[in-house]
């Protein structure tokens, strides 16, 4: 769908003149589509039963009200089923998921050994599944370990670099005021790109100089810094005619309600040689290293589970270096 196409349907929507597409549903039906397609012929019949139980799972999580995977995890999972059996028929030659045995695993994981862990994780549930639906008899994932050592492995900036992007963003008026703003509060507030593009007006109290930021429970108090970065932003915002309510808005979402796309936001910060995930990292690191994960973790309106596995990862990186 065109920008022009989503900007007219967003704005009958808004005005209750027309019911929301499912536009969005559609799309990811069609990216699942594909990745299925592309598993060989003998073994795609099990990805088609494992990608349906997971699209019932998803609709059951949504009635009850609970926590659905998302499109994303969901096509994430069948990419990686999908190399799986594009490595057993052309490196293993197998093609029936009965005979795929522990030795096949390892040697498909040992083809990414950074994606071992994520891989691991789906793979088991894939096998799971098809042990239940008697499409094999042993699970080969069953005695696998990750075999990946506990610590924050990602990278985090100096303080010599944290204060030069800090200089880069409060000081030099010909950074894009995106590029500042989600700079800004990823550095100073553990602030995701998700988070940032999700920020809408409505969300800023001007009065206690306070934002809220997706799913956290408390205003974030913004330092006068912060606060001087988001007035330059919605400056910028507002030399657009634009009724949308998003603080981030692009030459794609100005005539629409959308917030700026993922493919937008992911580049926002390039020209200043970081990407939003190490710095906000750093911000984290920090935070882990001088507080309870618990309270980051509930700070941060995090699910308990996924934070504390992923923040607890941080602490035994220790400090900041210094230079």
């Amino acid at each position: 769908m065109g920008t022009f196409a989503r900007a007219l349907e967003d704005f009958f929507t808004h005005r209750g003149l027309a019911l929301p597409t499912d536009q969005a549903e559609r799309l990811a039906a069609g990216r699942r589509k594909r990745r299925i397609h592309a598993v060989p012929g003998p073994l795609r019949p099990a990805a088609v039963a494992f990608d349906a139980s997971r699209m019932r799972a998803q609709d059951r999580a949504r009635r009850a009200g609970t926590r659905p995977r998302s499109n994303h995890t969901l096509e994430t999972a069948l990419s990686i089923l999908r190399d799986l059996a594009r490595f057993l028929t052309e490196h293993r030659g197998k093609d029936d998921w009965a005979l795929v045995d522990v030795d096949d695993i390892e040697a498909f994981l040992a083809t990414s050994p950074k994606a071992r862990k994520r891989r691991l994780v789906v793979l088991r549930q894939f096998f799971r599944f098809a042990r239940s639906q008697r499409i094999v008899l042993i699970d080969p994932t069953r005695t696998l370990i990750v075999k990946e050592r506990n610590g924050f492995r990602g990278r985090t900036l100096t303080l010599g670099q944290q204060r030069e992007l800090f200089r880069r963003w409060t000081t030099d008026d010909q950074v894009h005021p995106h590029e500042a703003l989600l700079g800004t509060l990823a550095l100073l507030h553990g602030a995701s790109s998700t988070e940032v593009r999700s920020l809408k007006i409505t969300d800023i109290d001007a009065a206690a100089r306070t934002v809220r930021l997706g799913k956290r429970p408390h205003p974030v108090p913004l330092d006068p810094a912060s606060w001087t970065v988001l007035e330059r932003c919605l400056k910028h915002r507002a030399e657009w005619p634009t009724a949308n309510p998003h603080v981030m808005v692009t030459k794609g979402t100005k005539a629409g309600r959308s917030p700026a796309s993922t493919a937008y936001v992911s580049h926002v910060l390039d020209d200043c040689g970081y990407s939003p995930r190490t710095i906000r990292s750093t911000r984290l690191v920090d935070l882990v290293n001088t507080m309870d994960p618990k309270l980051v973790a509930a700070a941060f309106g995090m699910d308990p589970q996924a934070a504390l596995i992923y923040l607890a990862d941080h602490v035994d990186l220790g400090r900041l270096p210094d230079t």
